[in-house]
Parts: C-alpha cells; structure tokens; sequence
C-alpha cells in the first residue's frame, strides 16, 4: 500500500467534536502564536552553545537494533483509519509539522489525529505504537499523564481544556524498515518526537510534564508521574558542597519553564553550571542516574546505545541548578552535553492556584542538541548518501 503523504498545512481552527480554537483569539495567544511562526519559519539548526552546531557528532550506524515492531505498530494503527483520517495523519518526513508542537492546552498548532474521535480499537491501536516504541517505564510515564490530564479535568471540570484523550498523533514518512520515518505525539504536557531509520531511533523533543503529578481521588487515584526524576535531581543538589552549589547555580529566580520548550529549536544555551569532572565519584554517579532515567525512556537497547554516546562526552558536561537545595525545596535543573540536553523544573500554577512554583507542577524536556533532534542530521546524512549512491 502506498501511503499519501503531506507536508503541512496551517489551520486556523481544529474543529474536532465541538472543542475549536476560537476566531478571535485572546491577544496573549495571537501574540504567541505570530511569535510560533516565525520561529518555525527560520531555518533549523537545533539547540547549539553558539551560533552554529557542532559537527560529526552523530552518525548513521545500525546497531543491530530491529525497529520492526514500531513499523508495524505504525502500519497496523494507519490500516484502522478511513481515508479522512490518513489524510489528517499522515505528513512528509521533512515536513514542519514536526515543529508544530506544543504545550498550551487550548489549541494550539494541533495537527494530526484527533485521539479523542477515534473509535476505542483505534486508540488502543495508537496507544500499541507507544507501548512498541518506548520502554515499558517510557510508556508508563506516557499514559500516566495522558490519565492525569484526566484528573485535571475532574478537578477543574474544563472538558474544552483536559482530558485523557485530548492528543493528536502524527506519522512522518511511510513507516518502512528501511527507509527514514517517523511519529509524533502532542498535547498538553505529553509530546514525543521518535524519528526511526534503520536500527536507530531519536526520541527528541520530548517534552513530558504534569500539573497535578499525583492523585489520591477520582478515575485514576494513585498515579503519581516524575518521582524518580523528582528525587534523583535533589539527591544530587543535596550533595553539593557549598562551593560546588555557588558554582552549579545558574540564576537566582526559578525559570517560568525550561528554557528549550515549544518553539525554541534552535536555542542558543551556553554551557553554565559545574562540570561533570569537577564532581567526585559519588556526585558523578547521581549525574549518571538522572541521565539514565531520561534516556530509560526508550527501549533499553536504543538507551544503552545513547549513553554511550553520553559518555563519550562525559568531560564537557555540565550541570546547571536555580533554587533550593533541601528536602523540601522547589528546583530547576540540567544536564547538558554536546549531545544530549536534559531540563527538569517546578512550575508555579496554571490549572491550580498556585502563584510560586510547587512540587506539584512539573515540566521536564529532553533534546538532542547541535542538528540532531527529529532526527534531522541523521535524515540529512542519509540523504546525502543515498545521492551518493545513486550517482
């Protein structure tokens, strides 16, 4: 079967079972919005230190690593849908459609299927190519906030706003074992981006976030979201000796988000903070972990193969910190290399009442600085040596 593919087109609604962008849009998100185009509209270079990438840092290598089970997980999910619905989800690999994340709940730049029309094998279907794509810690985390969107919405009652299936899914390419392809999902506080070509896979943007990140009522009491990545980050702030904590921090005010989020592709972070050679043994072994349980996020054999390429960049690694150091302390930190960039931080309220930030808000993103997030430099190399071959 062969699929049709798209590049983009701009929509100014999403008219999807009565829930619409409004015409005429608060100025704040006309404003966001006129600033997300033009964003989008420069050419990507991906999160660099200066002004232009770094080079030869990633390389096409298949590392025995067999993808088939996403690809079929992809085919079996286009297969269940009409031809409205494969024409809504299906875009080019190189289309922007990839940029056009975000997290803002009320509609903004969605594109793809609408998740919450589909029929329950349908999503079950969509959900079955998250289960394949990501570990099973990944895809936990992954339903656990779409559930607890969900319980945003029992407390709030705003079903324009939250849900469990408020999400759009997106396929990049024909889902091939060969050919370059891959799949998007987004909406409020859950986007990944999982580019696939051969044996490889690039799992970034991902932005995963969650207000509240615990319940003890309603549908799904008792999920809790980022623990792990809650307590591994303040194990490591805690270790710091005064000194180190002088030099790992950053600013002196809470970020109002991570700095890489929707839109900033092509941000330009300098390395701050302490590196990684300036830790002793014990504090190193906390940067490990944090890292480890980001990139855990994937299958373990494509992580195994990512924090190799980590460690291989070990001495130019850096860990930056704005806020408190106790047990109780609300904190943002990073983990940031040549080739992985990692953000964690708490957030003040937006759908609860909360004007400082709390533990019960939190953002985390992670990227493949310096070209390679959507997997660009990978595609481009392919590219590159696909007319190569072919002349």
């Amino acid at each position: 079967m062969t699929l049709k593919l798209t590049n983009f087109k701009p929509r100014n609604r999403i008219v999807s079972s009565g829930r619409a962008l409004p015409e005429d849009l608060p100025e704040r998100f006309t404003t966001m919005m006129e600033n997300a185009e033009r964003l989008i509209g420069a050419d990507f270079k991906g999160v660099t230190s200066e002004s232009a990438p770094e080079s030869g840092l990633y390389s096409i290598n298949d590392k025995g690593t067999s993808n088939a089970g996403v690809t079929q997980a992809a085919k079996s999910f286009l297969a269940s849908l009409s031809a409205d619905q494969r024409e809504s989800t299906l875009f080019s690999v190189d289309s922007d459609a990839w940029r056009r994340w975000s997290n803002i709940h009320p509609y903004l730049m969605r594109h793809g299927t609408f998740m919450d029309e589909l029929a329950e094998s349908q999503k079950d279907l969509g959900m079955a190519l998250l289960r394949e794509s990501l570990s099973p810690q990944g895809f936990e985390t992954a339903q656990d906030i779409m559930r607890l969107n969900e319980s945003i919405l029992e407390i709030t009652g705003k079903d324009d706003e939250y849900g469990e299936w408020l999400y759009w899914l997106s396929i990049m390419g024909e889902p091939s074992d060969t050919q370059p392809w891959g799949w998007q999902i987004d909406g409020h506080h859950l986007i990944i981006n999982y580019f696939v070509l051969d044996g490889q896979i690039v799992a970034t943007p991902t932005f995963m976030g969650s207000e509240p990140v615990a319940v003890d009522t309603g549908k799904y009491a008792g999920t809790r979201v980022f623990q792990a990545e809650e307590e591994n980050g303040l194990a490591l702030g805690m270790s710091f000796t005064p000194e180190q904590r002088v030099k790992a921090t950053i600013a002196e005010e809470m970020p109002g988000d991570v700095f890489t989020t929707a839109f900033r592709d092509n941000f330009e972070m300098r390395y701050e903070g302490i590196r990684y050679d300036e830790l002793n043994s014990e504090q190193q072994s906390h940067v490990l972990t944090i890292v480890d349980t980001y990139l855990g996020r994937m299958p373990e054999a494509h992580a195994k193969a990512k924090m190799a390429e980590v460690k291989a960049h070990l001495d130019r690694t850096h860990i930056g910190w704005i806020g408190g150091f106790n047990e109780d302390s609300v904190f943002y930190y990073r983990v940031h290399s040549p080739v992985v960039l990692i953000e964690f931080d708490h957030q003040r309220g937006i759908a609860l009442e909360d004007d400082e930030p709390t533990r019960n808000h939190i953002h985390t993103v992670m990227r493949t600085p310096n070209g390679n997030d959507y997997g660009k430099d990978l595609l481009r190399q392919h590219r590159e040596q696909h007319h190569r071959n072919a002349a």
